[in-house]
């Protein structure tokens, strides 16, 4: 949908590389910003992920609050409550007051977390850089495919 202009997350295994695959594959941009050294559970970020910044530190919560910051919106796409480091990203929206949107996949099919999204991207005003994030692959092995999904969607 073209009123997102750019998909912004942090590089991490899980959604934040589902959400840039999906955003390359339908032509539209990617931003964000990631830790020192490309850093990723599963090795260096690759250099194919050309929007993305590294942080001048190596913590993962640095990166997160300033992909909200610098969003106009972050979608949380979790299996089940948000945790760890997927809830820090809900804490740093509040805070920043940046709206924000969990879906819960383990109670969603993925139409219906296409049409929940699309209708509160609807209630925002466009164009919208959107900051997609959530649990990386080590915590929620079948987010990939889910996030993918749902933002290759949403990006038609």
């Amino acid at each position: 949908m073209t009123r997102i202009v750019e998909i912004w997350s942090g590089g991490q295994s899980g959604v934040d590389r589902a959400a840039h695959d999906a955003a390359l594959e339908a032509g539209v941009p990617i931003r964000g910003w990631i830790p020192r050294d490309r850093w990723a559970e599963d090795g260096r970020i690759a250099d194919r992920y050309e929007g993305l910044v590294e942080t001048d530190s190596a913590d993962a919560a640095v990166r997160t609050e300033l992909n909200v910051r610098d969003s106009d919106a972050t979608l949380i796409l979790t299996m089940g409550p948000p945790t760890g480091g997927t809830e820090w990203t809900r804490r740093c929206a509040i805070a920043h007051r940046r709206p924000v949107l969990v879906i819960d996949l383990e109670s969603l099919e993925i139409a219906e977390a296409v049409r929940g999204t699309s209708a509160w991207l609807d209630t925002l005003p466009a164009p919208i850089r959107l900051n997609v994030a959530g649990p990386r692959a080590s915590k929620a092995p079948a987010i990939y495919a889910l996030a993918h999904a749902i933002v290759a969607q949403l990006l038609i």
